[in-house]
């Protein structure tokens, strides 16, 4: 396992980039994030980052399963550091920010699907 950790808690609009069509990712950042940062993330326990993410990995979200297609330079150092990446759930071989991890799936992940306790994985 490269990364484990466990939702805490979330932003008041963090869940709203999940439900735009356009837009379709969560914000990730350790429980610990700044106010102004917290108020748009999905937060969770620390992790411990192990191993860089990669294409190919696989992302665990709950009971929701989807494939690494692309890491972002920026999440390798934020994700270890601060917990902190963007999941886009576009797929797509680049990155659409330096901060993001692009994974695709054959269920979509739904506001629903985040609970406090929820588990993040990559394998």
């Amino acid at each position: 396992m490269k990364f484990h950790c466990s939702v805490t808690g979330w932003g008041d609009e963090a869940l709203q980039f999940l439900q735009e069509p356009d837009l379709n990712f969560i914000i990730l950042f350790n429980e610990n994030a700044p106010e102004e940062l917290a108020d748009i993330s999905i937060l969770h326990t620390v992790g411990n980052l192990t191993q860089v993410p990669a294409p190919d990995d696989t992302l665990i979200i709950g009971d929701k399963i989807f494939t690494i297609t692309a890491v972002g330079e920026e999440a390798k150092e934020t994700l270890r550091t601060l917990g902190h990446c963007t999941i886009v759930f576009k797929g797509g071989n680049e990155p659409e920010r330096p901060g993001c991890i692009m994974v695709e799936g054959d269920e979509a992940l739904l506001a629903a699907d985040i609970k406090v306790g929820t588990t993040i994985e990559i394998h």
